[in-house]
């Protein structure tokens, strides 16, 4: 089963940008320990992909329908709380979507406790540092397999 995880825009600073928020693990450290965790589910491919490019992100979920993608994962970092266009796709290709935030948005600054996204996802996973993505796969996972 193919998963396919999506990191937005300055997710690529992780580790240097607001180590206080965020914390000082990597992108790298987080999509290998996804993949150590992934591991204990049969069967299952990971596909990392990370943009600071809102339009990257539309045409990857859009090809996403092309390459037998069952699930994503889905981190759209500030264009959580501004892309109708992200909003689109995800529920245009109609595959089950899990979003992921490292920070509790709803404690944060009143703009953030809005997602476009969240209206088109399965669930939404906020608080949990990189755990959360471990949390997503495994709550989609299950759901795929329900």
């Amino acid at each position: 089963m193919k998963i396919l995880v999506i990191n937005g825009p300055n997710l690529n600073m992780l580790g240097i940008r607001e180590p206080e928020i965020y914390g000082s693990v990597t992108l790298k450290n987080i999509e290998e320990e996804l993949i150590e965790y992934s591991k204990k589910f049969s069967d299952i491919e990971l596909e990392f992909f990370q943009s600071n490019s809102e339009s990257e992100i539309v045409d990857k979920i859009q090809n996403s329908i092309n390459n037998d993608i069952k699930g994503i994962i889905i981190n759209p970092a500030a264009f959580t709380h501004t892309s109708i266009a992200i909003l689109d796709a995800i529920k245009a290709v109609k595959i089950p979507c899990v979003e992921v935030h490292l920070s509790n948005i709803n404690s944060r600054e009143d703009f953030r406790k809005i997602s476009y996204i969240s209206s088109a996802s399965i669930g939404t996973i906020a608080g949990f540092k990189q755990n959360g993505y471990k949390m997503a796969l495994f709550g989609l996972i299950n759901y795929l397999n329900e």
